[in-house]
Parts: structure tokens; C-alpha cells; sequence
């Protein structure tokens, strides 16, 4: 007989993004952390694999979002709480409730968050929750969002990294290394963006950790 559902699965894109709740939640009997790689394909054939091990009570996908919604800042919160029962604990850590769209690239320009803000209305942009909750809709698994905003929709990439990406959407450190020596001005700009990404992946993990220590004991049906 398989093993009732328990504990809280938390996907993330990539290391970088996870590694602040590694460190807090290290050792927890009920969390488990899961990076997918970037995109719907990877994270859709990393989530499944993961099942395998045994299904949780609850999926989250979190990680970084680019803004769309012109009001909002470096390191804010927005969710999706989906089918669970999270939405007051939610709205309790300060993240607002937000409308997600799931891109298959990287939107690299203002110019390209603002026709896209048009066209689909969503308030952020990101990669690889459309697969992860589709896959959780087919398995029966609650399942909710929550991410912190990496770039403004005022704000250009200081590179055009789907220009860097290998074929199974990883970048790839030769072609970024190619880059910058090609364009050596961008370098103050990459340092910027990694330190906004730090900033967002340590609030994101502080609420996560908030959040999750709370439910994880009660997870288990």
C-alpha cells in the first residue's frame, strides 16, 4: 500500500535560488527541496521523477519573477495559492496575490515586459510553474506559488540570455564567459543583477521558511 501524502515539496529553478532555505531548513523531517532546471520541460520531467519517491501533501513552486506590473519593486512577494489552503498565511507574510505568466524564454528587455504586460495582463513572468502545477492538477496534489521579483519592468537584462542558454535550457558558463568578453561594459551591470538575486532569493527563503515550518507539521493526511 503506498504511503499516505506528506511533507511540503519546494521546487526551485536553480541552485541559486534555493540555496538561503537550504540553509534554514536543513535537516527538516517534512521539507524536501527540489531544483528542476529552467523551463516547463525540465521542471515537469524533474517533478515526476521526484514523485516517484513518494507524493507530498503540497507542491510550491518558488523562485524568482521578472515584473510585468510597473508598480513593483526588487524583492516583493507574489503568490498564487491555488488549490491549498494557504491564502491567508500568504497575505500574513506581506506577499500580494498575483496572476503569473509562464514563459517558454527569457524576457529579457522593458520593452518586452511591457507588450507582454499588455497582451496577457499578468502582473510577472517566469518559466516553469505552468508545468509544475499542471503536473501536480494531474496527480491530485495541492499545490501554490509564491515568488520574489529579480528585475523591475523597467529594467533591461544586461544580456540577452536566451542567447546563452545549451539545448535542455541551461546557461551555459563558455557562451556567458564569450559574452562579456565580447561586451566587457555589461560587467557592472551582471554584478547588479546577481546582488538583486541575492537580496530576492534571502527574502524569499526567510518567508518560505515562515511559511512552510508552520504547515509542514500538519501536512501529513
Amino acid at each position: 500500500m503506498a504511503a499516505p501524502p506528506a511533507g511540503v515539496l519546494i521546487c526551485f529553478a536553480q541552485p541559486q535560488e534555493a540555496a538561503p532555505l537550504h540553509r534554514r531548513v536543513a535537516g527538516h523531517p517534512e521539507i524536501r527541496i527540489l531544483v528542476t532546471g529552467m523551463g516547463s520541460s525540465n521542471s515537469r520531467r524533474a517533478l515526476l521523477a521526484e514523485l516517484q519517491r513518494g507524493k507530498p501533501a503540497l507542491v510550491l513552486s518558488a523562485g524568482f519573477a521578472g515584473a510585468l506590473d510597473p508598480a513593483l519593486a526588487l524583492g516583493d512577494l507574489l503568490f498564487d495559492a491555488g488549490p491549498s489552503a494557504l491564502r491567508p498565511q500568504l497575505l500574513a507574510l506581506g506577499a500580494r496575490e498575483a496572476r503569473f505568466y509562464c514563459a517558454d524564454t527569457i524576457v529579457a528587455t522593458a520593452a518586452a515586459k511591457r507588450a507582454l504586460r499588455q497582451t496577457s495582463g499578468a502582473d510577472a513572468v517566469e518559466m516553469e510553474s505552468a508545468a509544475l502545477c499542471g503536473v501536480c492538477r494531474e496527480q491530485g496534489i495541492p499545490w501554490a506559488i509564491l515568488r520574489a521579483i529579480s528585475d523591475t519592468a523597467q529594467q533591461d537584462l544586461p544580456l540577452d540570455f536566451n542567447r546563452l542558454l545549451t539545448r535542455d535550457q541551461r546557461i551555459s558558463p563558455l557562451r556567458l564567459a564569450a559574452a562579456v568578453l565580447r561586451s566587457p561594459g555589461t560587467i557592472p551591470a551582471l554584478l547588479a543583477l546577481r546582488r538583486q538575486a541575492r537580496c530576492a532569493a534571502d527574502k524569499l527563503a526567510e518567508s518560505l521558511a515562515r511559511l512552510i515550518i508552520s504547515v509542514a507539521p500538519h501536512s501529513r493526511t
